[in-house]
């Protein structure tokens, strides 16, 4: 890892990511994956909350989203769900939501550490170290909860398409994004080689992240 300097210059943080499974990933939202057809509707499916505005359902095609980044973002209204056509590996950063209540913040009278985002929601500022990285392959999809903080996708591709649920007005009225305050940070990818039997390649891919953050306004 790289330490700061006396100037507080960013500092390159390494994450390994995990595989994305219903339990490995149940505090950020769902791993959703095949099931039979005729199948009852059951805690297994994606669990969405799309009551607050016209559902949007498209295929989003994504370009030079290598394994880096240095914002992240949450949606205070609605799920999201996120998949990448073909089943290819790809990677999303994220953190669990920090949403608080407008009322509990008036009952505070201040002294919350919730800020107000543009969009008139209040939120606490996730820290660094709740970042984790997972990898996503095969045939499944992400349903993200509300005001889950995600960073991604990201890929290894030129491009990828990702089929992507939301709101009509997600991209507009609902993103919050929190970003680095100095120059960018970068996510770099180491690959280890694991020998065995097979001498099969074991991919150990690591993120970094920037240590410091700030809230993203319009005057930004």
């Amino acid at each position: 890892m790289e330490t700061t300097n006396p100037k507080s210059e960013p500092t390159i943080m390494k994450l390994k990511p995990i595989e994305a499974t219903p339990e490995s990933f149940k505090e950020f939202g769902q791993v959703i994956e095949s099931s039979p057809d005729g199948e009852k509707f059951g805690p297994n499916d994606a669990q969405l909350d799309l009551s607050k505005g016209i559902p949007r359902f498209y295929i989003m095609n994504l370009q030079s989203r290598t394994l880096k980044f240095s914002t992240i973002t949450h949606h205070a209204s609605v799920t999201q769900c996120l998949g990448s056509i073909g089943g290819n590996v790809w990677y999303l950063g994220v953190a669990k939501p920090s949403l608080v209540d407008s009322e509990e913040v008036k009952k505070d009278k201040g002294k919350t550490a919730a800020v107000e985002s543009r969009f008139g929601h209040f939120y606490v500022p996730q820290a660094i170290d709740d970042v984790h990285v997972f990898r996503i392959s095969g045939p499944k999809f992400i349903k993200l909860n509300v005001g889950t903080w995600h960073a991604g996708p990201l890929f290894k591709a030129d491009a990828m398409d990702f089929y992507n649920l939301e709101l009509s007005d997600t991209n507009e009225d609902d993103n919050t994004l929190v970003l680095k305050s100095a120059p960018q940070a970068r996510l770099r990818r180491e690959a280890s080689e694991a020998m065995g039997s097979a001498h099969q390649r074991a991919e150990a891919k690591r993120f970094t992240r920037c240590e410091r953050l700030r809230t993203h306004s319009p005057e930004a």
